[in-house]
């Protein structure tokens, strides 16, 4: 407008600001209500479903595998003292429903990574940067003692322990009535020889025809087209009749007690931390300690010559790793 003294600032062009890169997921960015948490949790829960989902197809088709590497200790064992290692069911369903629930177990094992990564995404949220740096720092040392853990029961305390039980049942002998002795071995009776095989003997079979399987210590019978087997039980008081619900729930609850046992020295680390115990303390009752965990592992595994001795190992080590991490001075981390 003329005669107007109104003046404007001059602009200059600025040069163009560079890409900014993606920032990394942090929960201080993000403040939700009430009604957005549960929003948030219940897509949580979805993701975590479907991949429970995907895992438990993928289960499905591989359990019977499964339920093998559970029975594999057990075979080995009943096998090792010339027992027939097939193991038995009582209840009609009973192959079924333990099979669904390895398929289920397994599945959660599997997915776990996911459904932990869902989880700690709608748990961090509402943690201190604090609480949020001592949980991603301990976490791998949790996953690393669990899976110790499981691996210390299957290929170390299971086979010990089967072994011992099994050869405690054959060492409790059968006393006959001596009339029934005298009988049996005054009028003695002469079989054919019966003919050993590894394995199954060349075809063509006759219906009929009886072979010894000295490899998995059967008596075989082929009828109806197929090889059957005849067990063999040890001449002893007592013989195995191992059924598979009762041997894979053993396993299952076996497996998740020394998972958990393993988290001992995180525990120890966090009743230190708490104020609770004082490191001091805990060194001076080594030898209570160890004398208890003596006791108990004599009491998982009574072979006080490998068993014992080998369970009492790593529990020392896991009391004496939680000293260790309690005696250990926290870094220095920024207030909340």
């Amino acid at each position: 407008m003329r005669g107007s003294n109104i003046q404007f600032p001059m602009t200059t062009m600025s040069p163009p600001k560079p890409p900014v890169a993606r920032k990394e997921f942090n929960p201080d960015d993000y403040r939700m209500t009430v009604g957005e948490h549960l929003e948030d949790l219940r897509r949580r829960f979805i993701l975590g479903l479907l991949a429970y989902v995907v895992a438990f197809a993928i289960c499905l088709a591989l359990g019977k595998h499964v339920i093998w590497i559970f029975c594999r200790p057990l075979e080995m064992a009943l096998i090792h003292h010339d027992i027939n290692p097939q193991i038995y069911f009582t209840d009609v369903a009973g192959p079924f429903v333990v099979y669904m629930q390895i398929s289920m177990i397994c599945a959660a094992v599997l997915a776990s990574p996911w459904l932990l990564y869902q989880l700690w995404l709608f748990v961090a949220a509402g943690l201190y940067p604090k609480e949020r740096k001592l949980i991603t720092k301990y976490l791998p040392l949790s996953i690393g003692l669990l899976l110790a853990g499981v691996i210390t029961l299957y290929f170390l305390v299971l086979p010990l322990s089967l072994e011992f039980f099994i050869e405690f049942g054959g060492t409790l002998p059968l006393h006959l009535p001596q009339d029934r002795i005298d009988y049996v071995t005054k009028y003695p009776t002469t079989t054919p020889s019966m003919p050993l095989y590894h394995g199954n003997p060349p075809p063509p079979l006759s219906e009929g025809q009886m072979w010894i399987d000295q490899d998995l210590r059967r008596l075989k019978v082929f009828f109806g087209g197929q090889p059957r087997v005849i067990t063999f039980m040890p001449g002893n008081l007592v013989a195995p009749m191992i059924t598979l619900p009762q041997y894979i729930d053993m396993v299952i609850n076996l497996l998740v007690a020394f998972g958990l046992s393993f988290q001992t020295p995180l525990v120890v680390m966090a009743l230190v931390r708490a104020g609770i115990l004082d490191v001091e303390w805990l060194r001076s009752m080594r030898r209570y300690v160890y004398f208890i965990m003596a006791v108990i592992a004599a009491f998982i595994i009574p072979d006080v010559v490998t068993g014992m001795i080998a369970l009492t190992i790593p529990l020392v080590l896991l009391y004496e790793l939680g000293i260790y991490l309690a005696a250990r001075k926290p870094p220095p981390t920024p207030d909340a």
